[in-house]
């Protein structure tokens, strides 16, 4: 159980996987801050003095605001860790296919022999009809 153990959590997948989750929490917050203190004041002075604070924008008790925010935080923390992930993929070992040996079955064998044999037959006739 244990060798099934290590198996799985050596694979590649999960690998990337923890080190997303890592990245992803450890990156959270400056994304956060990113989000609400640079570009969502810049959002709301490009589309014409909205609130600078998205987080404060609501329809009665509906943040939408917020929700707005955490998309936005989203798609940066994804997009980076993405950037991250492919950037230690480029230095991790690749593993050359293992060379395919095509295994002629025993029967494909024996009529490759018959079909041989019967040209051999068909040309030596020929050759003696022509004599």
């Amino acid at each position: 159980m244990w060798n099934e153990f290590k198996q799985f959590a050596m694979k590649g997948n999960v690998i990337d996987l923890a080190v997303g989750v890592i990245i992803g929490a450890a990156f959270g917050k400056i994304v956060s801050s990113l989000v609400a203190d640079i570009i969502m004041p810049l959002v709301g002075v490009i589309i014409g003095g909205v609130d600078f604070d998205f987080s404060n924008l609501a329809y009665g008790k509906l943040k939408y605001g917020q929700f707005i925010q955490t998309v936005v935080d989203f798609l940066i923390i994804s997009f980076s860790i993405f950037l991250f992930v492919k950037f230690l993929n480029r230095f991790k070992k690749k593993e050359e296919p293992a060379a395919v040996v095509a295994k002629v079955d025993r029967t494909e064998e024996l009529l490759a022999e018959i079909r041989d044999l019967l040209k051999e037959d068909k040309d030596f006739l020929r050759k003696n009809e022509t004599s």
